[in-house]
């Protein structure tokens, strides 16, 4: 069914706010920094399991003993469960980790379960923030050469920025909050970027396919009608999509709460985008069906 909303009388108010919002995550990007984990930072993680429940506090205070550097503990899925993240200042002393044990038994009299350590030194952490970079500078471009292809280059450009919006904010977002910034987290902004190009471009064709259909009608009005007839198949896989990922933040527990945080934050985002974002540039730039006459006329021999 055809919804007749007027889209395109919110764009400036939309577009007003979407500056806003992004110029204050770079500020916080650039300025409060990002919150990265011990895959980014280098140091060791230990998942933790007592007998009885210890206060976060103590464990902390024993710790300090041995000069580890910067020690981050909470509390973490069950009772008597917590999580370890230590600086590790000497990352090549292979006894460290008994040693944290057996200070750990001792101070706080209790048998303690080390279930889970992971070390990344500093080394395998630069070089893992730097693939994590190219990644998604790769990802981009690639979705720039595609859109550049498959459409013409006023929708390659709406599409890109769309990206840029997508990325940034949630970022922006993730700096506000301290989130840490993991590997699953560069998945999650890798996801977003395909999940917020399949909208787009969704939007897009049906775009370029009215442009052809109703060569006298404006883009203003070519942009609405095609909003309204993709809003239904838009907010169908949006709300389809959270459900599942509300699911995961709630029940997938600690270690999964980040990624499915960054991708519910992504998919809010990429919807709104792909329809105040990505289709006011093809406005901004005039596009019209003389736009696409060249490229029909190489498609028509």
């Amino acid at each position: 069914m055809i919804r007749n909303i007027n889209f395109v009388s919110k764009f400036k108010k939309a577009n007003f706010i979407s500056i806003i919002i992004f110029v204050l995550s770079i500020i916080l990007i650039f300025f409060k920094g990002l919150n990265y984990g011990i895959d980014f930072k280098g140091g060791t993680l230990i998942e933790l399991r007592t007998e009885t429940s210890i206060d976060t506090s103590l464990i902390r205070e024993s710790l300090r003993t041995m000069n580890l550097g910067d020690v981050n503990v909470k509390k973490f899925g069950k009772k008597g469960d917590y999580l370890i993240k230590v600086e590790q200042k000497n990352s090549n002393n292979s006894s460290l980790i008994p040693e944290i044990k057996k200070t750990l038994s001792d101070y706080l009299n209790t048998e303690v379960d080390f279930r889970r350590v992971e070390n990344v030194g500093p080394k395998v952490s630069s070089e893992l923030l730097q693939s994590s970079v190219i990644a998604i500078t790769l990802a981009l471009a690639a979705m720039l050469f595609y859109i550049w292809v498959r459409f013409e280059w006023q929708f390659s450009v709406g599409s890109i920025i769309a990206l840029f919006h997508d990325v940034t904010i949630t970022l922006g977002i993730f700096s506000l909050l301290s989130l840490e910034i993991n590997l699953s987290i560069i998945a999650a902004v890798l996801t977003i970027v395909g999940y917020s190009m399949n909208d787009t471009v969704v939007i897009y064709d049906r775009i370029r396919e009215n442009l052809l259909k109703y060569n006298k009608i404006s883009i203003s009005d070519i942009a609405n009608l095609s909003i309204n007839e993709t809003l239904a198949r838009t907010i169908i896989t949006s709300v389809t999509t959270l459900l599942a990922l509300f699911s995961i933040y709630i029940l997938g527990g600690e270690i999964l709460r980040g990624f499915s945080f960054a991708m519910i934050l992504g998919v809010i985002i990429g919807t709104y985008s792909s329809i105040f974002v990505a289709s006011p540039i093809l406005k901004f730039f005039k596009v019209s069906y003389k736009t696409l006459e060249k490229e029909e006329e190489k498609i028509v021999p």
